[in-house]
């Protein structure tokens, strides 16, 4: 059983930064591709970043390239979510997912991919 947590969201002004963390459990993370994603109220969850087992190849959003930046710890079992520049359009839920299986780039932006999500942590910018 994979045991995924995030933590790092919080209040933030516009234009300010925070750093999501993601803990994983039950599996080691060097095996797991894992990704970002983010739901608004009233929206549908959507991707942010993912980020490849071994961490040398990241993938975007639109919304986000060059403010948001993925990496990972696989020393810590931990993935992180930096986030700069942050706009009221930023606010969501974010969601730590995880896969065990093999998935090409394409697959990242896709909720359907993954195996295993957090429960999700709130990030709220105010403008």
């Amino acid at each position: 059983q994979v045991h995924v947590v995030e933590s790092g969201g919080g209040l933030v002004q516009a234009g300010g930064s925070l750093r999501l963390s993601c803990a994983a459990s039950g599996r080691t993370l060097s095996s797991l591709s894992m990704g970002w994603f983010r739901q608004a109220p009233g929206k549908e969850r959507e991707f942010v970043a993912g980020i490849n087992r071994s961490g040398g190849s990241t993938y975007y959003a639109d919304s986000v390239k060059g403010r948001f930046t993925i990496s990972r710890d696989n020393a810590k079992n931990t993935v992180y979510l930096q986030m700069n520049s942050l706009k009221p359009e930023d606010a969501a839920v974010y969601y730590c997912a995880l896969t065990v299986r093999p998935i090409y780039s394409s697959n990242y932006y896709e909720t359907g991919t993954y195996n295993y999500w957090g429960q999700g942590t709130q990030v709220t910018v105010s403008s």
